[in-house]
């Protein structure tokens, strides 16, 4: 019997409610540069303090051991869905956050403005993270100007800061491509190629693309500092189960990225939209609490910061997460876990492989006896070390929803 069909065989109806806070990149590393201590070691957080008291913690393996893992991967293995199974691009996830509806053959990739050199190289990856109403007006000057290429029609669609989608609708297309991103600068944008090269919908695929670059790039080449672009998790939408069909719970998504709104909606979750700051966001979980099972609450800060390598403001954002989570306590939630979807170390400016903090609190969690929420005491913690996919599992546990197995 496979695990997941064990698991829905035990399953049992309860009314607990639960919810999965994550902390965008949350987990660090204690270096001689900062003195020994993560952002989250370095930080004053009162309420997770007294909330670790009454907690179980360990640390987790976003998807195997040494593989640095994207957004994309992160969350699905914190909703219980084995990233190595269940492939989703990137592209696919932010069309979806936006709130585009793709059709069967549709290829979506994620994009974000670059600055260019007169060389073609990239020297700023996020084009100094220009403000949405930028992008806003980038993405309709394309629009405008870039309706199609080949036989495929082109819908752009901005999204927050830097970022947007592009969305090629034709006949005969299929994903994945490669990026066109070199994911760091000093080098050129790289072409995007078919990851399976024998798939000819893949190769037509490419070729769209490229005309893509060809017929847009001239068009924004003096608006420095966005006079480029990169595109990357160029892929089609994969059919998924939903949430409830594996969990038997109606879950409720509040967060403000658009990404992770598509990862939400890609299984099934529910999207509470207009929130904007941690704050709101739990008081809206408090407003919605009556009306689903599951919550998933995101907060990007961290994450961001951490790929800027800036530690006081990873710690900062940590300290204002803090300062909101009464809001959000004030509820008696059966089942809590915060975490990350992956580590984003201030000293490597990136996600990577180290395994994240985790925090689960119930009435049968036991205590640790910890008195901080930590990656170092997180370490000592009684949950070990898992699998971020089995986090799921770890908080319907605790929630009693399964029965026993076996006489």
């Amino acid at each position: 019997m496979k695990l997941d069909a064990l698991y829905s065989e035990l399953t049992l109806k309860t009314n607990a409610k639960l919810a999965l806070v994550v902390m965008d990149g949350l987990g660090d590393l204690a270096t001689r540069e900062q003195g020994y201590l993560t952002p989250l070691e370095a930080a004053n957080t009162p309420n997770l303090d007294k909330l670790s008291k009454d907690s179980a913690q360990g640390r987790m393996v976003p998807v195997a051991p040494g593989i640095t893992p994207g957004s994309g991967p992160g969350h699905l293995a914190l909703f219980g869905y084995d990233p190595l199974e269940f492939h989703v691009g990137r592209g696919v996830i932010e069309a979806l956050g936006l709130g585009l509806e793709l059709k069967a053959g549709d290829v979506a990739a994620r994009a974000n403005f670059c600055t260019l050199n007169d060389k073609g190289i990239v020297t700023d990856r996020r084009a100094g993270r220009i403000d949405t109403a930028v992008c806003e007006e980038l993405c309709a000057l394309l629009a405008a100007k870039v309706k199609k290429v080949g036989d495929a029609e082109v819908i752009i669609k901005a999204g927050k800061g830097h970022r947007f989608v592009v969305i090629f609708r034709g006949k005969g297309l299929e994903g994945p491509l490669t990026d066109a991103d070199p994911h760091r600068e000093g080098l050129p944008v790289p072409p995007a190629v078919p990851v399976e090269a024998k798939s000819a919908k893949a190769r037509k695929a490419a070729k769209l693309v490229a005309e893509f670059y060809k017929a847009a790039l001239p068009i924004i080449a003096k608006r420095k500092p966005a006079n480029g672009f990169l595109l990357r998790g160029i892929a089609h939408q994969p059919e998924i189960p939903t949430f409830e069909q594996r969990y038997g719970l109606r879950a409720g998504c509040i967060a403000v990225y658009p990404m992770y709104k598509g990862l939400a909606q890609l299984v099934g979750m529910t999207k509470l939209e207009g929130a904007q700051t941690i704050s709101e966001q739990f008081e809206r979980f408090n407003a919605e609490y009556d009306n689903y099972d599951f919550f998933f609450i995101h907060y990007k800060y961290t994450d961001m910061y951490g790929e800027d390598g800036n530690f006081a403001a990873k710690r900062k954002a940590i300290e204002e997460f803090d300062a909101a989570l009464p809001i959000l306590l004030k509820k008696k939630i059966d089942v809590i876990a915060i975490t990350g979807d992956h580590s984003t170390p201030c000293a490597v400016k990136g996600h990577s492989w180290h395994p994240q903090p985790v925090l689960v609190s119930s009435a049968i969690s036991g205590s640790d006896k910890l008195e901080r929420f930590t990656e170092t005491g997180a370490n000592c913690g009684s949950l070990g070390i898992f699998e971020a996919k089995y986090l799921i599992r770890q908080m319907q546990a605790n929630a009693k929803m399964f029965d026993k197995f076996g006489a």
